[in-house]
């Protein structure tokens, strides 16, 4: 039996990855400081409920895992002390946890934003690579770097395959211009995490996490490589959204994020 440990299972993708990762032969151990909804009849899931800044938590929620999907701390901007104390030292005790737990492998939710300032003309082919070096357009961003920074350490010293992937938007649907080019639609996410959970041996590796938009600006030659194949397109939404038709390619990977003042919450 297969077990997976999800870290930020109530938040936004941790909720939509739910129905969508469920597989027999596999368990599901949901975790999250907030409450999560029971399970339904015959539904294989753990629940847990912790903070990724427990240590004593965490390393008893990675004991028997085969692998761990961090999804957990804020995803948005907000205050400094609050990234520092989640993000950062949240997911240095999840990785702590996992290594001294033998988890031989861990898939981090990294995002756009850490490397906003990243445009597409800077690539010969328009696509921003998934494993250019950082350039972070928020606190939130940074703390994405440093994720990153934390997988590249844990792979190197002590074996773990660690795949990090820069989510773009994942929501149900896109719903601005900016959402055509970065979307992940929810069922490409699953698609994604299932390629990472079964390559076999990818070391450490950073990925892009978007569909195959038609209006994309970033590679997914490296998610590729993994096994990922996405189905879906943002350009079918189109339509629904005010002033697409025509509207230039983002200038850079964060869009409005590049504008927003540092440390203060969004509700973007």
């Amino acid at each position: 039996m297969q077990r997976i440990l999800v870290t930020g299972a109530a938040g936004g993708i941790g909720t939509l990855m739910r129905p969508r990762l469920r597989r027999d032969g596999r368990v599901l151990r949901l975790l999250d400081v907030a409450g999560l909804p029971e399970p339904e009849p015959g539904e294989p899931v753990e629940l847990v409920a912790a903070s990724v800044t427990d240590a004593a938590a965490m390393t008893e929620a990675c004991k028997d895992v085969d692998a761990v999907i961090h999804l957990g701390g804020f995803s948005r901007e907000n205050t400094w002390p609050n990234i520092l104390s989640t993000n950062i030292d949240g997911t240095h005790t999840v990785m702590e946890a996992a290594r001294a737990a033998g988890v031989p492998r861990v898939i981090l939710a990294s995002s756009n934003h850490a490397v906003g300032f990243r445009r597409p003309d800077e690539a010969a082919d328009g696509l921003v690579p998934s494993d250019c070096t950082p350039r972070p357009d928020t606190y939130y961003g940074v703390s994405k770097a440093v994720v990153e920074a934390l997988g590249s350490l844990y792979h190197s010293k002590y074996g773990m395959d660690v795949v990090c992937v820069r989510i773009g938007y994942c929501f149900p649907k896109p719903l601005d211009i900016r959402a055509l080019s970065f979307w992940l639609s929810p069922d490409d996410c699953a698609r994604l995490l299932e390629a990472c959970l079964a390559a076999p041996s990818p070391g450490y590796r950073i990925i892009w996490g978007v569909s195959a938009n038609t209006r994309c600006t970033v590679s997914l030659r490296e998610a590729e490589e993994l096994g990922y194949e996405s189905l879906d397109d943002a350009e079918r939404y189109a339509d629904e959204i005010a002033g697409a038709d025509g509207a230039p390619l983002p200038n850079a990977v964060g869009g409005d994020w590049l504008a927003h003042p540092v440390g203060e919450p969004n509700p973007l």
